[in-house]
């Protein structure tokens, strides 16, 4: 089914009115689509800016935030693990939860990144190699918001990338295109947009000779003997192409398909996946009059009227990262015990294990993160965050409450703040809002809250914060972003 985007606005300079005025609603729809949801501290402190300072602000942060320390075994292959009696596993692991802690801390930058690992898809299991992921997702930190010509000819170099397409078996004794169609697929041109099956066939034999595997886990060399030195016709140009060359005729012959095939997938991953034409058209003329730059393309969009029309607020179905990380973050909540390992495997559960994506296409997003199965699960995983919460710390939901409502006394005040502040365009229905004053209340006597004896200092208050997360949790509404 397909649901109609219903957005009256374009690519202008998002405007402040007193019917659209630069709010709270609005700079957590920014921090939320952009990243991982704002504290209330970067709230206050994006009203003051305004939009574009604080969009300014939120890419530059971003762009000149330094990549992750590189650990010890960056470049270890099996043998030198094998002999520190250190598992794999264990690497991959550690290093998937500092990439969640980096998200918890600062959110812009994982956005990114989370996006280009789910479009150049590659997984461990395809290797099982620490220092393969490792270098995976340090190049993916590298380009991420720069030339994504580059990008495109790094990548498909990268170990990772050809052990899971098979770019070390590609010889010219023994062509395999399997990266070839998914570079011209999936990579940069959309599928069967502007290639045939020959010029996939002639692109492979361009794209042989990193064969020189040393060792297992260990680095890729060029292979002099892999290489296909013939002449080859891409795109309608016959020549000795090699991997470099191949790369820049198609940036060349089909600039336009690619900028308009990445500007789709960046606006279906930021703001709807039912796409406005015209603004992805606006979007694709930015990134090839920018030389194929990501950043610009980013800093349009996230100032332009579209991004904050209405249409689009609550209009995505949070992903397992969003729904863990954006809930931590925006109330203060995370960083306790085994946060990051609990979060890994939650995730995982519910159908986005990092570094894992079901397949070459990576994960559906938006509609495809939710069934009945996985809706249960999502439950389950955010009573035990409120719980978890409540036994590591049991007064933060409660020095939350005093920030968020100015020590308010009013369970019904509190009640309905804190919904408001979770949900991205609160309940519909005036029962929906009681029925959560309700599940806050629990079991306290009704006069206690009239006659002043119940406060934010009452002895079970922490309890029903936890209780009140955990109907928040349940709500279709919460599902959104």
């Amino acid at each position: 089914m397909t649901i109609a985007n219903c957005a009256t606005t374009g690519l202008e300079v998002f405007q402040a009115t007193d019917d659209a005025p630069w709010n709270r609603d609005r700079i957590m729809h920014l921090f939320r689509r952009a990243g991982y949801g704002a504290t209330p501290e970067q709230i206050n402190l994006a009203l003051m800016e305004g939009m574009e300072a604080t969009v300014d602000r939120l890419l530059d942060e971003a762009i000149n935030q330094p990549k992750r320390e590189q650990p010890e075994w960056a470049f270890w292959d099996y043998d030198a693990l094998i002999a520190r009696q250190i598992a794999p596993f264990d690497l991959y692991r550690e290093w998937s939860q500092g990439f969640m802690r980096e998200a918890l801390n600062n959110g812009v930058r994982e956005k990114l990144e989370l996006f280009w690992q789910n479009h150049f898809v590659t997984t461990y299991e395809s290797h099982s190699c620490p220092s393969y992921y490792y270098q995976y997702t340090d190049l993916i930190a590298t380009h991420a918001f720069g030339d994504f010509e580059r990008f495109v000819g790094d990548v498909g170099r990268n170990p990772a990338m050809l052990a899971f397409l098979n770019g070390f078996q590609n010889t010219r004794q023994n062509p395999n295109e399997n990266y070839a169609r998914e570079l011209f697929e999936l990579f940069t041109l959309g599928e069967n947009n502007g290639y045939t099956q020959q010029d996939i066939v002639e692109a492979s034999r361009a794209l042989t000779g990193w064969n020189g595997w040393t060792s297992y886990c260990g680095p890729v060399e060029w292979a002099s003997w892999g290489y296909d030195p013939g002449n080859k016709t891409v795109f309608g140009r016959t020549g000795t192409w090699n991997y470099r060359s191949l790369i820049k005729i198609l940036f060349e012959e089909r600039a336009p398909q690619i900028a308009r095939f990445i500007a789709e997938k960046l606006y279906r991953y930021y703001v709807n996946a039912s796409i406005d034409e015209a603004t992805v058209a606006g979007m694709a003329q930015t990134f090839q009059y920018n030389d194929f730059q990501i950043a610009p393309v980013l800093r349009q969009l996230w100032k332009s009227a579209h991004f904050y029309d209405e249409a689009h607020v609550g209009a995505l179905i949070k992903s397992p990262m969003d729904l863990i990380t954006t809930w931590a973050r925006e109330g203060n909540l995370g960083d306790f015990g085994n946060y990051y390992d609990w979060g890994f495997f939650a995730m995982a559960n519910m159908g986005q294990y990092l570094g894992e994506p079901p397949d070459v296409a990576g994960w559906q997003g938006d509609r495809a993160w939710i069934d009945s199965n996985r809706l249960a699960l999502r439950w389950e995983v955010m009573d035990g965050f409120a719980w978890a919460q409540y036994n590591e710390q049991n007064n933060i939901y409660v020095e939350f409450a005093r920030e968020l409502t100015n020590n308010s006394d009013s369970a019904d005040e509190i009640a309905r703040a804190m919904v408001d502040y979770f949900i991205p365009r609160g309940l519909l229905t005036e029962a929906a809002y009681e029925n959560a004053v309700d599940a806050f209340k629990w079991e306290v006597p009704e006069n206690y809250y009239s006659n002043g004896v119940w406060s934010l200092d009452y002895p079970t208050s922490n309890w029903q914060f936890v209780l009140l997360m955990r109907h928040i949790g349940r709500m279709p509404e919460f599902q959104l972003t």
